[in-house]
């Protein structure tokens, strides 16, 4: 097997397999102490967590696709017409109710966060040569250790916390099923170590960046939604295990590896190139997030003669466009990244 990493062992090591372990470790061993923070300093835990890293990764999309030179000349019709299509579907959706808006939101985020740790896995198995059958499994593993958490969210109404707003997801009250849900569990487990044995034996090798991947996935999302009960623990987990492994991702491939593309300019390098990007990144965040304040939640910012304008029909959907426009997007340009590696080591 050729290297598996996608930049280089202690980078990927450091920025994108290693979070879901740190966080999760963090927030065990602090959970008292954070606890604490979430009461008294309720806007730290938004500021940090859901506007400088969740909102954040979503705008780093930028530098893969709009910020790419020639990019958008070349995809008019998907730049121009997702985002749009975005918004009007949105308008469509708010219009039948915002329960129902934020909840179609909800389930597609679920999707786009599982795809992206079912995208890591494959981008880490390029080079592996390995079995159908282990191919196969890694992805109904992938899918088990984020679904099977999701499953247990929506059999047990008593979790405090939830994704957007309350009552997202369709709730089903089965505590007498939790005992079969943690056997479906383990056996996964089992299932995946033999069948991992087995290849290790048969291929003497083991590919530890896609084991990280999956482990790691594993391990933040029970912690999050199944061990803990915690509203910031679960943002905390979820958020930087999705947000900063993402933004390493864009900022390793379409940043440093190809610093003359970008049509606002190149990035500086080293330790002022990761400033830069985290910089413009986050000032798109806050930006976004204080829109959202001032116009619809006003829970954080507002001003007294915009608070007044009740014209949520309008800015939620606009305000969403870019969330809804990266899940969308997120599933198409790194396909199309794939789809070039490959034509490329077939030629």
């Amino acid at each position: 097997m050729s290297t598996p990493w996608i930049y280089n062992q202690k980078k990927d090591t450091l920025f994108i397999l290693l979070p879901p372990f740190l966080i999760v470790g963090v927030v065990l061993l602090c959970q008292p102490f954070f606890s604490h923070l979430e009461d008294k300093y309720e806007f730290v835990n938004w500021l940090v967590f859901i506007v400088f890293i969740d909102v954040a990764h979503v705008y780093a999309t930028l530098f893969k696709t709009y910020w790419v030179s020639g990019e958008v000349g070349k995809h008019r019709l998907r730049y121009w017409g997702i985002p749009l299509g975005c918004f009007v579907l949105g308008a469509v959706l708010y219009a039948l109710g915002s329960k129902t808006f934020w909840s179609v939101l909800a389930y597609l985020a679920v999707f786009h966060f599982i795809r992206q740790q079912y995208g890591f896995m494959r981008l880490y198995s390029r080079t592996e040569h390995t079995s159908l059958l282990k191919r196969r499994w890694d992805t109904v593993m992938i899918y088990a250790v984020t679904g099977l958490p999701m499953l247990y969210w929506f059999i047990t109404p008593d979790r405090n916390y939830t994704w957007f707003t309350p009552d997202d997801f369709w709730r089903l009250s089965l505590p007498n099923a939790k005992p079969y849900w943690y056997v479906l569990y383990i056996l996964f487990w089992l299932v995946h170590i033999t069948i991992t044995f087995k290849e290790y034996q048969k291929f003497n090798q083991i590919n530890w960046p896609k084991q990280m991947i999956i482990v790691g996935t594993a391990i933040s999302w029970f912690t999050g939604i199944v061990y803990l009960n915690s509203d910031w623990a679960f943002t905390a987990i979820n958020v930087v295990s999705h947000g900063v492994p993402y933004m390493a991702l864009v900022y390793f491939n379409e940043i440093k590896s190809k610093p003359n593309e970008l049509i606002i300019g190149q990035i500086p390098k080293q330790a002022i190139g990761v400033i830069t990007f985290v910089i413009i990144v986050c000032g798109f965040a806050f930006c976004e997030e204080w829109l959202w304040e001032v116009m619809v939640w006003k829970e954080h910012f507002t001003f007294s003669d915009l608070a007044t304008l009740n014209w949520t029909a309008l800015w939620v959907p606009l305000l969403t466009v870019p969330q809804f426009t990266h899940y969308i997007l997120d599933g198409i340009i790194w396909k199309q990244k794939k789809r070039a590696e490959n034509s490329a080591r077939s030629t």
